[in-house]
């Protein structure tokens, strides 16, 4: 099998090979996200759909094996290109941080929060909203989303176990993006509840993380390939899960608004026995 055949398998839609390097794709549902991702060694290959997979998955040329010299000498140069990649990934995102202003963007006006200002990056002329990613509290990258909504991370940058995360002083609360987390903000602070709001950008990576939080409560997306649900069982955690598939929080709030959605998520938390005092 060709390794363009495993990535389609995998539900990567690649446009072209590039060598050696972490190449961020688009996926089948995901396509107007770079939710997929592969490195192509030649001899060797890895592809991972982040909604779907919880690491990568590895593909060899005909003829080879995990345990062929030359794919071993092949792996482990690659980690070591790969550790440096992503501490240059670290710096550039410190000082993407640092060229940006607080101000409202478009696609926080799209997701229902005109008056919500965030990270603005002016790239190209263009204002990129830039969502900081930290592992133990270090940037070690960014999320980018421009004024359609399209995202992307920083070329080499670490995002296993990486979140974004809001107040720190609750519930420890679980979700994949950003304007379900400014959801579930304004929908706890109308119920007087206090959170600790986990951004992990993927399933995949919204299952790791909250295995390494003690409790908590998983805000899942109503994924048409049901990965949403899957991730929030396999957490162990209760969650919420909208009724509309295809639908998350943050569309769920635009629809019924605050006071629905609040009353909602508290019911939920109730019901799962979750202590919100």
């Amino acid at each position: 099998m060709r390794f363009e055949d495993f990535a389609r398998e995998h539900g990567l839609i690649l446009s072209g090979l590039q060598l050696d390097r972490w190449v961020a794709t688009p996926t089948e549902d995901h396509p107007r996200s770079s939710n997929g991702r592969y490195k192509f060694l030649g001899n060797v290959g890895f592809v991972q759909n982040w909604a779907t997979m919880d690491r990568p998955a590895t593909w060899f040329s005909e003829g080879h094996t995990i345990n062929s010299p030359q794919i071993k000498k092949s792996i482990d140069a690659s980690k070591a290109r790969q550790i440096e990649s992503a501490e240059q990934a670290s710096k550039k995102a410190g000082w993407v941080l640092h060229q940006t202003e607080l101000k409202s963007h478009p696609y926080l006006v799209s997701k229902g929060f005109p008056e919500e200002q965030g990270n603005v990056w002016i790239k190209d002329n263009k204002e990129i909203l830039v969502i900081p990613m930290r592992i133990d509290w270090r940037i070690v990258g960014v999320q980018l989303i421009d004024d359609e909504g399209n995202k992307k991370f920083l070329h080499g940058q670490t995002t296993k176990g990486a979140s974004f995360c809001m107040n720190a002083k609750g519930i420890p609360m679980f979700c994949e993006g950003y304007a379900t987390a400014l959801s579930i903000r304004e929908c706890m602070k109308a119920s007087n509840i206090k959170y600790a709001i986990y951004v992990c950008f993927s399933a995949s990576n919204m299952k790791h993380i909250a295995r390494t939080v003690r409790g908590g409560f998983i805000v899942a997306d109503n994924d048409p390939n049901c990965i949403g649900e899957k991730t929030a069982k396999e957490t162990g955690k209760p969650y919420w899960l909208s009724e509309t598939v295809g639908d998350d929080f943050n569309d769920y709030h635009q629809q019924v608004g605050t006071f629905r959605a609040s009353q909602n998520l508290k019911k939920v938390l109730l019901e799962s026995k979750v202590c919100i005092s």
